[in-house]
């Protein structure tokens, strides 16, 4: 059996804050499924290009942000030409949302999809990865004013959208 290296080690650590992003992008957990090994296997791939004693998280997130944001692209083009996969997912009934817990969170990720996209993946970063609002920064490649701004609008709407029934 072959060992990990410490670069995969690290990398195997950050699968469940790199699954919480990738939802948090992506607003689907068939999508936050494929961002993340998608973002695996670029890391994977890419290892020469990170440098020891950077933090690998950050490395992560932007190549999974840069991916999200190459599929979103790819999207943008396809719908012109095929209907919307929205469709399909509402042939089938969620048994969870039977459950108080499924119920609560449900709503939250509803309420985070309707986030303008630039929110959302600020919203994901800081409130539910906890990362540092420079670290966020940093990241998004924006001013750290730009980061809090759609920050706080993007905790507003979602207290306004939570406090709708």
């Amino acid at each position: 059996m072959d060992r990990l290296s410490p670069f995969e080690d690290e990398l195997v650590a950050l699968l469940p804050r790199l699954r919480r992003f990738a939802h948090g992008l992506s607003r689907t957990a068939a999508d936050a499924d494929d961002l993340t090994q998608a973002t695996i296997e670029r890391a994977l791939r890419s290892k020469a290009q990170w440098q020891p004693g950077t933090r690998l998280d950050s490395w992560t997130y932007r190549i999974m942000r840069n991916l999200w944001i190459d599929t979103a692209r790819s999207r943008s083009r396809k719908e012109k030409v095929e209907g919307p996969p929205e469709e399909a997912e509402l042939l089938g009934e969620d048994p969870r949302e039977s459950m108080d817990a499924s119920v609560d969170l449900a709503r939250m990720m509803k309420a985070m999809s309707r986030l303008p996209d630039e929110q959302r993946e600020v919203v994901a970063l800081i409130l539910i990865e906890g990362f540092a609002y420079r670290e966020a920064s940093e990241m998004l490649d924006l001013p750290i004013g730009t980061v809090s701004s759609r920050l706080v609008r993007g905790r507003m709407a979602l207290l306004a959208m939570m406090g709708e029934r």
